[in-house]
């Protein structure tokens, strides 16, 4: 399968008896989800670190096939430049890693501050990374984007996180073998805890789609993740991108 569309995260009790079933228990949200959807982006781990008990308990919850992208910590991202990056970062790959076949991309998500003048910074920190990751990389700052930045990602084999989001322009630029977009919103219009859709999105989706399908086209495989400040209810953009795509 070369399309995986998911939500980030996947703990909301707003979702019980609008997505969840009703009387859907909160240990149970996990299995329920991967019923419908054959990916997620985990959004807690970018908070800390998860324990390998808990990791593998999301790999058993889940079915053959399921795959976890997962956000690097904050603790790492947000302090590149702090002593024991490096150690922190070890121990998150070493416990994500236990995912096994249902690991995907890892993203690193940097904060607005970590501007181009962080470019010696962010080439070293891609290139100790060890290998054998599939990385994604998102960055809130668009003095980024400019073909020596893309010519960075696509020597270190990295997806530019593509962002539907206020603070950023759409891009166009593919730099790995894989694409991977983010569907963040506008948290300023969308309280995303009602349950429901409530800022209609379709015209935002029906561009996406025509994207997409010409990513499948081209043999990409793609990874998308709608935030529940995107329309304020994610499971309904999947349904309607993916009935937008014929699949």
């Amino acid at each position: 399968m070369m399309l995986h569309l998911g939500t980030m995260g996947w703990s909301y009790e707003h979702w019980v008896g609008n997505f969840f079933p009703a009387g859907t228990k909160h240990e149970m949200f996990l299995k329920e989800y991967s019923e419908h959807f054959d990916t997620v982006e985990v959004d807690n781990t970018f908070y800390g670190i998860p324990s390998p008990s808990t990791v593998r308990r999301w790999r058993e919850e889940t079915p053959e096939g399921f795959l976890f992208s997962a956000k690097f910590p904050r603790s790492i991202t947000h302090e590149t430049f702090s002593a024991g990056t490096a150690e922190k970062r070890d121990i998150f790959l070493r416990n994500i890693s236990l995912l096994g076949s249902k690991l995907g991309p890892l993203l690193l998500q940097f904060q607005p501050s970590f501007g181009p003048e962080n470019t010696g910074v962010l080439k070293d920190f891609l290139s100790d990374l060890p290998e054998g990751f599939r990385l994604a990389l998102e960055i809130r700052d668009k003095e980024w984007l400019r073909d020596g930045f893309y010519s960075l990602l696509r020597d270190k084999g990295t997806a530019l996180a593509l962002v539907e989001a206020p603070w950023m322009p759409v891009v166009e630029e593919v730099t790995s073998s894989f694409i991977y977009v983010r569907w963040e919103g506008d948290r300023r219009r969308v309280q995303g805890a009602l349950g429901r859709v409530e800022v209609d999105r379709i015209n935002e989706i029906s561009k996406w789609a025509q994207r997409v399908r010409g990513y499948l086209d081209d043999s990409l495989e793609v990874f998308g993740y709608f935030s529940k400040f995107f329309s304020g209810h994610p499971p309904t953009d999947i349904q309607q991108l993916k009935h937008l795509l014929g699949v």
